[in-house]
């Protein structure tokens, strides 16, 4: 990843958003109706195959505790049980022939599984 790929982060960010998935983001939010003060929420749930899988999802609502910061104009919302688990992680938007998808790559995942959306902490 070069250098201008996550230029909005700052030391403090919990997650990274490259330029590539935020404008895929941008992408999405323009084919939803009424989007005022939708944020794109990233947690880690239980399940998955490898014991805890990611979400990625428009959200509305704001919780006690959230983290919230903006990168790439896109608003980031993670709760205060996923954030622990997501500090340091990078989403990027990766497009090939054999699949396009939102990439995760998370330094506190100590493993994943064979499809890469669980990992295990």
């Amino acid at each position: 990843m070069s250098a201008d790929t996550i230029a909005e982060t700052t030391p403090d960010s919990a997650i990274t958003l490259t330029e590539a998935a935020a404008e895929k983001v941008r992408g999405f939010l323009a084919d939803q109706p009424d989007v005022e003060d939708v944020a794109l929420r990233v947690a880690v749930q239980a399940g998955g195959c490898a014991g805890f899988r990611y979400a990625l999802f428009f959200d509305d609502r704001k919780l006690d505790g959230d983290v919230e910061e903006e990168q790439h104009g896109i608003t980031l919302r993670i709760d205060k049980m996923s954030s622990p688990y997501l500090g340091g992680t990078v989403i990027d938007w990766k497009e090939s022939l054999e699949a396009s998808g939102f990439s995760i790559e998370n330094p506190n995942s100590s493993g994943s599984c064979a499809c890469g959306e669980s990992a295990t902490f």
